[in-house]
């Protein structure tokens, strides 16, 4: 059975809606913060996994509008990204986003080295490194296709099983860890408090300014995309499309920023951004190959467990020190275990739920949704890109 172009983007859309809906009704799965394009997709997934192995159909899509949907949520990131954030942040925030860069690098030393000397390709560890943890599933379907283009298959099933992975670990070890930081040291509130950044007041949605940020959105998408072939055809180092229109955004955005604030409206980017990853999951999720990746189970859970082990080793002797050793760095190590290993909106509901028991911390709730929105991938996007070319 095949779906067409149309027919695809329908069904991706729809499960989107379905995912939405269990996560809604599932505790597990609310608890966890499992996006609910995962849910839909993977479901999907499944069924069409087993349709095939009882040889009862087997189901082709034609996922070409994918990469549209990829390109425009990296886009939405970078434009989001305002120099203004960082300097709010202060000296916390550039260790914390320091932090993250050397965990990225890390986690793909792991990866690579138990993939050789688990007798596997060094780009499978790459998938299992920061592109799926530290990079959760958006960044795993997205650097599985420029991984896949470089001969391994099953790139993208391999790192959407340990984004997964990732984002429930990163669900359960935050919390105690962080209980165990606060008792051991006696840890209180701090009753200082800190600035927050609070975007301006934003206008109501209409036709002219809704459109006015699609063209934003879109003129990145052209420049960045252009660049980044460009870049690639004159050096030969592979840069994905998505990666230059993000950083293109990133210059877009601050340069309009400076000549009139009020042009860019995140309600209407981050809406756009939105839908984009739910779609651009959905179609990810829902095309994976299962039976690909049956072979990689084990050594797939023996990378995903060396890096849960070292993400909460670094942020607990490391990472709590450097911060400050006090009441809100534990909050940041809360926040630091769920997009370290799965994804900011992990983060948030990690330390939300910490401090709805032990009291606020603002500094956390400054700097973590920060960096793990926009600033993470300034680090992360030129590691995983020069790992991959280092073992293509």
């Amino acid at each position: 059975m095949s779906f067409d172009q149309i027919t695809t983007l329908c069904l991706a859309v729809t499960l989107f809606l379905v995912g939405t809906f269990l996560v809604k009704k599932v505790p597990f799965l609310n608890r966890f913060c499992i996006p609910a394009p995962v849910v839909g997709g993977l479901l999907f997934a499944i069924l069409a996994t087993l349709l095939k192995s009882f040889d009862i159909i087997e189901i082709t899509l034609d996922t070409s509008l994918q990469s549209i949907f990829m390109i425009t949520f990296f886009t939405t990131v970078g434009l989001g990204a305002s120099f203004k954030l960082v300097k709010l942040g202060g000296k916390l925030l550039i260790i914390y986003w320091l932090a993250c860069g050397f965990l990225a690098l890390m986690q793909n030393v792991i990866g690579v080295s138990l993939a050789k000397l688990l007798d596997i390709h060094p780009l499978i560890g790459v998938m299992i490194g920061a592109v799926s943890m530290e990079g959760g599933h958006g960044s795993a379907a997205a650097y599985g296709q420029t991984i896949e283009s470089l001969g391994i298959p099953s790139a993208i099933s391999i790192g959407m099983a340990a984004a997964t992975c990732g984002l429930i670990a990163g669900a359960l070890v935050g919390g105690p860890v962080v209980q165990y930081l606060i008792r051991k040291y006696d840890l209180k509130p701090s009753s200082e408090e800190v600035e927050t950044y609070v975007e301006k007041a934003e206008h109501p949605v209409t036709e002219k300014s809704f459109m006015l940020q699609v063209f934003l959105i879109t003129f990145s998408m052209a420049i960045g995309t252009y660049i980044g072939d460009w870049f690639s055809t004159l050096t030969g180092f592979v840069l994905p499309a998505y990666v230059g229109a993000m950083f293109v955004a990133v210059i877009v955005r601050n340069i309009v920023d400076r000549f009139n604030p009020d042009i860019i409206n995140m309600k209407e980017i981050n809406l756009i951004g939105d839908i984009s990853l739910g779609i651009f999951l959905s179609m990810a999720l829902m095309s994976i190959k299962l039976w690909e990746v049956a072979d990689l189970a084990l050594p797939l859970f023996i990378i995903v467990f060396a890096q849960v082990l070292f993400i909460v080793l670094f942020a607990v002797f490391v990472l709590f020190r450097i911060l400050g050793k006090n009441f809100d760095a534990a909050i940041m190590v809360s926040g630091f275990l769920g997009h370290g290993l799965g994804a900011t909106p992990n983060a948030m509901a990690n330390m939300s739920a910490v401090v709805a028991k032990f009291g606020p911390s603002r500094t956390a709730f400054l700097i973590v949704p920060i960096v793990g929105a926009f600033l993470i991938d300034v680090f992360g996007m030129p590691i995983i890109i020069t790992t991959i070319n280092l073992f293509k």
